[in-house]
């Protein structure tokens, strides 16, 4: 006879109280009883009942939860909640930045509860144990930060599935046959994310656009504008209505303003610039001073408030630079013809005129409407060469007209006045704690099919920083104009925030591995130190990186009516005047210069940050896709040189690889460690780098190395790279 088997009393509940926890976390308004717990973790049995009525008890008698009326729990008061933005890795798991909090809140893969990357979320943080980082986990998604997608099509027979491109989109999207929109397998399409049921892996999405085949130049090129939220083409409705615009001058305009048409004025730009937003005009006075104006096209005449075509332009904020297009702000009959400052034509534009002294000292200054005549157009590599040569003679080589030529010696002066002028200003500031960030930008030869040839590296000259410092000029003192007033006016400032302490320490901790040394003590020494530290690696293998790492410290810049000052710039007030063409905070800041002129109250202070909030946000998302097409040519610049051999330095260690730069051409990959055969290799935190198990032998940060390219992946924009050893082993 056999034993009877004895009862085990039903399956246990794993993670029980936790996933109570959670669900009233999760509902942190509501009370729930045993019976509505049950039907949120889809259990009817009566043991299991048993369980959750049991779980609640303990709960309450630890004081996590309270029963606020005879069997109904509520969690316990709200004291461990915060409010912030998720900032997902691409290991899958996540931080929220919580302004209240100092250090970010690390959020595992498991406690992500269905949030994205950039959503505004309510988190639960963990009381914290000795020694640990800030742990938490959603309970809310407040806002999603985008809910369209780009990804790849993976087709089924009654269903498919959306492989996302974006490294930190950790899940992919279901898509039902009803909502392929005749998208074919293997295609980049744009998604929709419609719902996310609560029992299901991934969401639910509907394809609302095909971009092309995965690979190729248009595909990915469109891929990278959708991916960040931004706009393509122009809408036929708002071309029609820019087309309709009399961009005529008219004298009786003329009448309104100032009429600036017979003092020498001109452009510097870049020489495959179509926009020409500013233009400088120059005259000695009979005082011994100068009379320079910094000109901008008066884009608010044209652009009027509450048509179509000024909430185009808001909506979009800003143009985008990608490396082979540029995606405008406005339509070009006004971005490249009736704003555009070009030569030998009258333009409507407006101005700050000021009169400095020889010593660049401001002695007086005037703001308004104008009307000026460009008398000539230069690209930056011309002025340089009169600035060198101190000569108007431009060599066929670097002329735009296309043959040598000769300019006039008044302007020839002005050049040379206006340099001389810029460099003392530069100094001044220089010496009142503003930083110099001369970055390297890379930059891409491309054929007629915009494939990638060759690389360069651009850097600033005088001529460059000449232009940079006037438009820094107009733009602090228009900022100072309306900042000074009293009673406080409502206005739209550029601000800058003062840098993190942690990540300076940090900055200070990276570049001693180079033999750097930087001085925290106070304000003025970091500024100092900091300009010291960007001269000291000019030239050198690292200079690519220290200049990113620092670059990093730094705040981000933004847009707000409350004015904190600009701490990189060094300047109390600062605003952005000089490119309406292409931003359109500058638009706002005309509109409410030209109002405060006219003595009219200030404006909706309100309605502004709420603007320049949504400008902040689309110059993130540009600038997102401009770093997305530049690594974009770089994955397939390097693609076409997989067997050859390239020195670069360590740019970043982490716990699954080492990042190297190739000194080159700055294209960064990434060299993991599961593919170093020579050793097993350990992240060592506290150097920033890896050391071998057998050897001893390590790889450190800015230490140089040899890498071969292992992939390329165009869709990834991902670099990956073998190593073939350290400099010394490889040059022996």
């Amino acid at each position: 006879m056999t034993k009877r088997k004895k009862k085990t009393g039903g399956k246990k509940i794993n993670n029980l109280s936790k996933s109570i926890l959670t669900i009233l976390r999760k509902n942190s308004s509501q009370v729930f009883n045993y019976k509505q717990i049950a039907a949120k973790l889809d259990v009817d049995d009566a043991n299991s009942r048993n369980q959750i009525i049991k779980a609640l008890a303990e709960l309450a008698i630890k004081k996590q939860i309270s029963e606020v009326d005879r069997g109904k729990f509520q969690i316990n008061g709200s004291t461990d909640y915060f409010e912030g933005k998720l900032d997902m890795t691409t290991r899958k798991d996540g931080y929220v930045i919580v302004d209240e909090l100092e250090e970010d809140v690390y959020i595992p893969h498991k406690s992500l509860n269905k949030a994205l990357d950039g959503d505004i979320v309510k988190i639960y943080v963990y009381r914290r144990r000795r020694n640990r980082k800030n742990e938490g986990e959603v309970v809310e998604i407040i806002k999603r930060s985008k809910t369209q997608f780009v990804g790849k099509l993976q087709l089924n027979e009654n269903f498919g599935f959306v492989e996302m491109q974006n490294p930190k989109m950790y899940t992919d999207i279901f898509i039902p046959k009803e909502e392929m929109d005749k998208a074919q397998n293997g295609m980049v399409v744009l998604v929709e994310l419609k719902d996310w049921p609560e029992k299901a892996d991934s969401p639910i999405g509907k394809i609302i656009e095909v971009l092309g085949e995965a690979g190729s130049h248009e595909t990915e090129m469109q891929s990278i504008l959708a991916e960040n939220g931004l706009p393509r083409e122009f809408p036929k409705e708002i071309e029609d209505f820019a087309n309709k615009i009399d961009t005529s001058i008219q004298e009786t305009e003329i009448k309104k303003r100032r009429d600036l048409r017979e003092t020498l004025t001109f452009t510097i730009d870049p020489k495959d610039a179509k926009d020409f937003d500013d233009a400088l005009s120059f005259q000695p006075l009979e005082n011994g001073n100068y009379e320079v104006g910094i000109h901008i096209a008066d884009v608010s005449h044209y652009l009027q408030p509450g048509t179509i075509l000024d909430d185009e332009a808001y909506d979009r904020a800003t143009s985008i630079y990608l490396v082979d297009r540029v995606v405008p702000m406005l339509p070009e009959v006004l971005s490249n013809n009736a704003c555009s400052l070009r030569p030998h034509e009258e333009k409507y534009t407006f101005s700050a005129v000021f009169e400095i002294d020889k010593k660049a000292n401001v002695v007086d200054q005037w703001f308004g409407r104008t009307v000026t005549y460009s008398d000539a157009r230069f690209a930056y590599e011309e002025a340089q060469h009169i600035i060198e040569t101190q000569s108007g003679d431009i060599p066929a080589d670097i002329s735009i007209q296309d043959a040598a030529y000769t300019t006039t010696q008044p302007i020839v002066d002005a050049v040379l006045t206006l340099d001389s002028l810029a460099k003392k200003m530069r100094a001044l500031r220089m010496k009142n704690g503003a930083i110099s960030f001369d970055k390297v930008e890379v930059k891409f030869n491309l054929d007629e099919q915009n494939d990638p040839i060759g690389v360069y590296f651009k850097t600033a000259k005088d001529a460059n920083k000449l232009i940079e410092e006037f438009m820094l000029l107009a733009n602090k003192k228009v900022s100072e104009f309306i900042g000074k007033q009293n009673p406080k006016k409502t206005f739209v400032y550029r601000c800058h925030d003062e840098p993190n302490d942690d990540k300076l320490a940090a900055l200070e901790t990276l570049v001693g591995k180079f033999g750097h040394k930087l001085n925290l003590k106070d304000k003025k020494s970091i500024s100092s130190s900091l300009n010291s530290l960007l001269k000291n690696v000019e030239g050198k293998k690292e200079q690519n990186l220290v200049d990113t790492l620092t670059i990093r410290t730094m705040s981000k810049a933004y847009y707000s009516t409350q004015n904190i000052g600009h701490y990189g710039l060094a300047f109390d007030y600062y605003s952005h005047f000089t490119s309406p063409i292409r931003r359109y905070p500058d638009v706002m800041v005309h509109r409410l210069l030209q109002r405060y002129l006219e003595e009219k109250p200030s404006a909706d202070q309100e309605a502004y940050e709420e603007k320049s909030a949504h400008c902040s946000d689309m110059e993130n998302f540009a600038t997102s896709a401009e770093r997305d097409s530049i690594k974009y040519m770089q994955v397939k610049f390097m693609k076409d040189h997989e067997n050859e051999q390239f020195l670069g330095v360590i740019s970043g260690v982490t716990e699954w690889g080492i990042y190297v730069e190739i000194e080159q051409n700055k294209c960064e990959g990434m060299v993991k460690l599961r593919d170093i055969k020579e050793d097993h290799f350990d992240f060592d935190k506290e150097n920033y780098a890896i050391e071998g198990r057998n050897t001893g032998k390590t790889y450190q940060l800015g230490d140089e190395v040899y890498v071969t390219v292992k992939n390329a992946d165009l869709v990834k924009r991902q670099l990956d790279f073998n190593l073939v050893g350290s400099k010394a082993e490889v040059e022996m």
